[in-house]
C-alpha cells in the first residue's frame, strides 16, 4: 500500500479514486488500498496497524469461531461463575447473579449496561457477523443489509466486553485470594476460553476483505 496526503474533497482525486482509498483508524492517514496476496499484510507506514491482512479460508474458521463464541457466552448464563468461602460462609455467584447486583434504585441502569456489554452485545455481534459471512463463505448473493449488519458488528466491537469481564475479574480475584478460599465455576472456565477465542477471531477477521465481498456482491 502507498501513502498520500491528499484528502477525500482533494479536486485532484475522481470519484473512482476516492473508491479505493482507506484510512488507517488509529491515526488516519489515507491510503490506496491494494489487497495484498493471501498470507501477507498491509500496515500503515505511520502507527504500524494492520489494515489488510487477508487469510487462506478464513471464511469458515470465523464461522466456526464465530458460533462457539455464541455458545459458551448462552452456556456461561447457566453456571456458577466463582464461588467464596470464607471463615465457614460461602456464596456462589453466576453471570446474572453479577450484572443484576443492583436491582433496584439509581444503580439499576448499571446493573443493565453490566448486562448489555458483557451478554447482549458480545451475541449480538456474533449473530450479525454470522448473518454477513454465512451467505459470502457460501458464495451466494448477500443478506438485505448486510453492509449495515456488518457496520453495525464493528459499531459494537469496543462495546461487547465478555472477554474484558473475565480478565477483570480473575485481576480481581488475586487480589481476594487471601482474605477468603475462591473456587471456580464452570462459567469462568467457559470465559477464560472465549478470551483465546475472540483473540484468534479478530486475527482471522480481515474487515476490509468483508467490505470488499460485500461491495463486489452488490454491483
Amino acid at each position: 500500500m502507498t501513502a498520500t496526503a491528499a484528502q477525500p474533497n482533494d479536486p485532484r482525486y475522481a470519484a473512482s479514486d476516492l473508491a479505493e482509498m482507506m484510512a488507517c483508524p488509529n491515526c488516519d492517514a489515507l491510503y490506496t488500498a491494494r489487497m495484498p496476496e493471501v498470507g501477507q499484510r498491509a500496515v500503515c507506514t505511520r502507527c504500524h496497524t494492520v489494515l489488510i491482512a487477508p487469510k487462506r479460508q478464513a471464511g469458515m474458521k470465523i464461522i466456526a469461531l464465530t458460533v462457539a463464541v455464541f455458545i459458551l457466552v448462552v452456556s456461561a448464563l447457566f453456571f456458577p461463575f466463582l464461588s467464596i468461602d470464607a471463615r465457614g460462609f460461602g456464596n456462589e455467584a453466576s453471570i446474572l447473579d453479577a450484572a443484576s447486583a443492583f436491582r433496584s434504585g439509581p444503580l439499576a441502569a448499571l446493573s443493565i449496561g453490566v448486562a448489555a456489554m458483557i451478554v447482549i452485545l458480545p451475541l449480538l455481534r456474533t449473530l450479525l457477523i454470522l448473518y454477513v459471512l454465512i451467505p459470502i463463505v457460501g458464495d451466494r448473493k448477500p443478506y438485505a443489509h448486510a453492509r449495515r449488519a456488518f457496520r453495525l458488528s464493528q459499531t459494537l466491537k469496543p462495546w461487547a466486553m465478555a472477554e474484558i469481564f473475565a480478565i477483570g475479574c480473575a485481576v480481581a480475584l488475586v487480589k481476594v485470594a487471601s482474605l477468603a478460599h475462591i473456587g471456580f465455576g464452570l462459567a469462568f472456565w467457559m470465559f477464560s476460553a472465549l478470551v483465546i477465542l475472540v483473540l484468534i477471531n479478530d486475527n482471522y477477521l480481515c474487515t476490509f476483505s468483508v467490505w470488499k465481498s460485500l461491495e463486489l456482491d452488490a454491483e
